[in-house]
């Protein structure tokens, strides 16, 4: 149900998709445009997956992980250059970006009692609406009654060579390796037992391989709108 914020007309926006289809990017900058609140839950994981790294615990290790998980206290704030992700009072943005934790954070998200407690955290700051929420289940499963839901892909070669833009060489990595790393990860994010990655039946599916940042965000504005309008 649409909610009103001082007279003004809100609704919770979802967008899914694969790794590296630009999701977190243009969650934001249609936030910022929406004058919404920007949630990135995949940055939630990785500050689960980070914490566990730390501590020497097996990505792999379902139970101690998730008993992990529940001793954390993990905040999402904005900040002037975006959200920023606090792990027990620690400021981990750019921790939890590293290669360590990518290449581990589809084995922690696959964790059912993780993912049980982060989706109960993320509907609650959903509660009052005007929020852009992106990660894997969005749609189908944290917040099923979003008002608009995308689901934004790309080809894993053009998602490939976007990360390997962003990181350069600086992580020792190559393109052809990116590539391969993206592909295991959406077969992971695919057949995990709870809460896969998945298209919701009522998503706009948004296919961004040919399309710029700017013109995935003035689309997905547009979609609001109209969203916006047809409640009225």
């Amino acid at each position: 149900m649409m909610q009103q914020d001082g007279g003004r007309e809100r609704i919770n926006i979802a967008i899914d998709g694969p790794a590296g289809a630009g999701k977190s990017t243009v969650a934001r900058k249609v936030a910022e445009q929406l004058g919404y609140v920007y949630i990135d839950t995949g940055a939630m994981y990785r500050a689960v997956t980070l914490s566990a790294l730390r501590s020497g615990i097996d990505p792999l290790d379902g139970p101690e992980i998730a008993s992990h998980a529940a001793s954390l206290d993990i905040r999402l704030l904005p900040g002037e250059q975006g959200q920023r992700v606090l792990l027990n009072g620690e400021d981990v943005t750019e921790e939890i970006r590293s290669r360590e934790v990518t290449q581990n954070v589809s084995q922690v998200a696959a964790n059912g009692a993780v993912r049980r407690l982060l989706a109960e955290k993320q509907r609650r700051l959903a509660d009052r609406k005007g929020v852009v929420m992106d990660g894997r289940d969005i749609g189908s499963h944290v917040l099923p009654d979003a008002e608009l839901k995308v689901f934004l892909t790309a080809s894993a070669s053009e998602r490939a060579l976007r990360r390997y833009r962003e990181i350069g060489d600086a992580q020792g990595v190559s393109l052809e390796q990116l590539e391969r790393e993206i592909e295991e990860r959406d077969r992971m994010d695919r057949e995990r037992d709870v809460s896969p990655l998945v298209c919701a039946s009522d998503a706009v599916v948004m296919d961004s391989t040919a399309m710029t940042i700017e013109e995935v965000c003035s689309a997905i504005v547009s979609l609001s709108r109209t969203k916006l309008a047809e409640a009225k």
